[in-house]
């Protein structure tokens, strides 16, 4: 039976004065020093996908849904092909995954290049440009579409509490192998236990599963 119960202090939130300040902070750093060392990286990502597929864009960006419902730009590597969003009615019959979200192990949308930069997480790089301006954290709920968001329930809507992230307990706890509901649950129990020190160590957990993949597609 699904879950329907609010169990989030809303007003415990806003009071991690510390925790907030030291969040952003860690954000800030650690994303620009991303964005510095990953540099070649992000070369050889960008000639690949043109290599690929040359009359493409390198990046591709879409409208996500953050923190207390606030719509923002997300940018990531282009990992499909360049009609993917209006190709995606004629496969919604075909998700696999319950729930407000849609997943497809052999999603046809997806290019050679793609396949490759999503099962390692690559794909996603460019969102530390997000953290940087802020309306992403390196950890925290997946920032979900905007049409998702529209079938939630009151309880699927505490995962709009705190900022999304670029990584969480649902992408390094089994990722496209969970469901739905599973990934609510997950979320919510990072916003109440969330600290410093949980986010360092998803963060590292996270280098592990871009190395050695646990259902990413």
């Amino acid at each position: 039976m699904r879950m329907s119960v609010l169990n989030i202090d809303v007003a415990k939130l806003k009071k991690q004065y510390i925790y907030i300040f030291l969040k952003r902070l860690i954000d800030v750093i650690a994303s620009i020093a991303g964005l510095i060392i990953l540099s070649p990286l992000f070369l050889v990502v960008a000639l690949c996908i043109k290599i690929d597929d040359p009359r493409g864009p390198i990046f591709y960006s879409q409208i996500r849904v953050g923190k207390s419902g606030r719509k923002f730009r997300m940018f990531k590597f282009r990992s499909m092909v360049t009609n993917a969003d209006q190709l995606l009615k004629e496969l919604e019959e075909k998700n696999e995954i319950d729930g407000a979200m849609f997943k497809l192990k052999s999603d046809p949308r997806i290019t050679k290049v793609g396949r490759i930069i999503r099962k390692y997480s690559l794909d996603e790089l460019p969102q530390l440009v997000n953290v940087v301006t802020g309306s992403m954290s390196l950890v925290g709920p997946r920032p979900p579409l905007v049409h998702e968001v529209e079938k939630y329930s009151d309880y699927d809507k505490q995962r709009l509490l705190v900022k999304p992230g670029c990584t969480g307990l649902w992408q390094v706890g089994g990722r496209n192998d969970v469901d739905f509901d599973e990934m609510v649950k997950l979320d919510l129990n990072y916003i109440t236990h969330r600290s410093t020190f949980l986010d360092i160590k998803i963060m590292f957990e996270t280098v592990w599963v871009m190395v050695k993949p646990n259902g990413a597609y």
